[in-house]
């Protein structure tokens, strides 16, 4: 699913041909210390990892709408640090999903869902919520941030079994901007940078700054995971949190 970029921007010159992709594992990354990230969830069909999520209740997860296509069953694995082992782990089966009601497949605006699960999850020190950001609370530039999913290793390579995390840092929204143009919206996107980034089956896991999810992994450069010219995109967190408590309550 990609989206050929045509911008007057100087990059051009750079690269004639910007696109940019959705379902977006970790490159340049390390292996995350086991169960140190308590609310990361697997998103999967046919027991594949499709994308990421992450546990806000003992209910309901949260990750992108991309994740979703029509007619399509999904199940989510909590508590994973090696999906080729399920001693510490639990599938859980997803009972309705409620995508947001402006997303737009083509631009990935309003690019958020929520999945609410059969049973509810028992939590532990293992498996646990993250805490969301304040109602339109914003981060700043160069504000130390990361990510994590079990999605490919390198552009085209294999994917992780292995829960990965790279750092990355918050840009400001005039650069973010300049890189993507038009499809950069800053009143609901985040974009950020790192030595490690996001790649294909990472989409919907969280970006992660002072221990709040404040973005929903959505798009990056389709030809190059981790590109040093496009930074990973987000949805912002802290702009949705009034539709994500209709549904499920105070957070």
């Amino acid at each position: 699913m990609t989206i050929i970029i045509i911008s007057l921007l100087l990059l051009v010159s750079l690269v004639p041909n910007l696109t940019f992709t959705a379902h977006v594992g970790i490159v340049d990354g390390q292996e995350a210390k086991p169960h140190s990230r308590p609310y990361m969830v697997s998103v999967q069909q046919f027991d594949q990892n499709i994308c990421a999520g992450f546990l806000i209740s003992d209910r309901f997860v949260l990750t992108a709408a991309q994740c979703w296509h029509q007619n399509q069953d999904l199940t989510v694995v909590v508590g994973a640090h090696d999906l080729r082992k399920r001693q510490h782990s639990k599938n859980f089966i997803v009972k309705n999903h409620i995508t947001h009601p402006n997303f737009n497949s083509k631009t990935f605006e309003n690019d958020i869902m929520l999945l609410k699960l059969k049973e509810k999850v028992p939590l532990n020190n293992k498996i646990r919520p993250i805490s969301l950001p304040k109602n339109g609370e914003s981060f700043k530039a160069d504000t130390l941030c990361s990510v994590a999913g079990w999605g490919r290793l390198w552009t085209k390579g294999p994917v992780s079994d292995l829960l990965l995390e790279a750092k990355t840092a918050i840009v400001n929204d005039a650069e973010c901007k300049l890189r993507w143009g038009s499809h950069y919206v800053p009143s609901m996107m985040i974009c950020a940078f790192g030595h490690g980034g996001s790649c294909n089956g990472d989409g919907g896991g969280p970006l992660v700054c002072n221990n709040t999810a404040v973005g929903v992994t959505i798009f990056r450069d389709h030809y190059l995971c981790n590109s040093r010219l496009l930074p990973n995109v987000y949805t912002k967190i802290s702009v949705y949190l009034p539709w994500i408590r209709s549904i499920i309550g105070n957070v």
